[in-house]
């Protein structure tokens, strides 16, 4: 007589004075275990799985939520609805590395100017978006790149200069030329993209992951977060 495997029953397995109630061989427990198998494996690599906390700064309209939502939704918000604070979440392969990209969306008016402070805390790596259609929205560029130096007090804060809307090439107000000089100056990558046809929009926030997954290696090495000093770093132009 055989019997229907149950859980519980694992306490009984090789027990002879049981036998003849629950009997348990090895094809028995196959689905069970095979069932496990396959539901905790997933698990398992997700709870490994490295998070990256970006955050999108700039002033507003410049179309830091549209990039967000591209990045993470796939598609392209054509209306624009000031935001105050968004936050998404999207795994994805970097340098064949499964990863959780943990995107925050902020406010670009300057009565947020303190809510910025918690969201540079946060952050981990730091998106600057200007408008190549908006002059003022690039002067106002080294005030965000200000804070987070003043928030972080370290010198080597992984930072992406982002021209957006370089699509609207009739309506450029920056030249790409004066977003490379300022990647130089805030010694930081530097990339034009468009949220509305989603040029180099994963290479952007990409980019800033591998920055930050450099730094934890040279951390794990380490290598310490110094105060800040006027020292020069790489400048990457995409």
């Amino acid at each position: 007589m055989t019997g229907t495997f149950r859980p519980t029953d694992m306490d009984n397995v090789g027990d002879d004075d049981n036998d003849d109630d629950n009997t348990c061989t090895a094809c028995s427990c196959l689905p069970v275990l095979t069932l496990y198998f396959l539901w905790g494996w997933p698990h398992f690599f997700h709870a490994k799985m490295m998070l990256y906390k970006l955050v999108v700064l700039g002033d507003g309209g410049v179309g830091k939520t549209a990039l967000t939502i591209q990045l993470c939704l796939n598609h392209f918000v054509e209306t624009y609805d000031p935001t105050i604070e968004d936050s998404y979440r999207k795994q994805v392969v970097i340098d064949d590395q499964p990863c959780v990209l943990e995107v925050l969306d902020t406010a670009g008016q300057e009565e947020y100017t303190a809510l910025r402070d918690q969201w540079i805390r946060d952050g981990e790596g730091f998106l600057l978006v200007y408008s190549i259609t908006s002059r003022s929205t690039f002067d106002r560029i080294e005030r965000f790149r200000d804070q987070i130096f003043r928030v972080k007090d370290v010198d080597n804060v992984p930072l992406m200069l982002v021209g957006n809307k370089c699509d609207k090439v009739t309506e450029r107000d920056v030249h790409r030329e004066e977003g490379y000089a300022m990647a130089k100056r805030l010694a930081c990558d530097f990339i034009e993209t468009s949220a509305k046809t989603c040029v180099n929009v994963e290479r952007s926030f990409y980019q800033v992951v591998k920055t930050i997954r450099a730094q934890r290696e040279g951390l794990r090495a380490g290598t310490k977060s110094k105060p800040k000093k006027d020292k020069k770093s790489k400048c990457l132009i995409l």
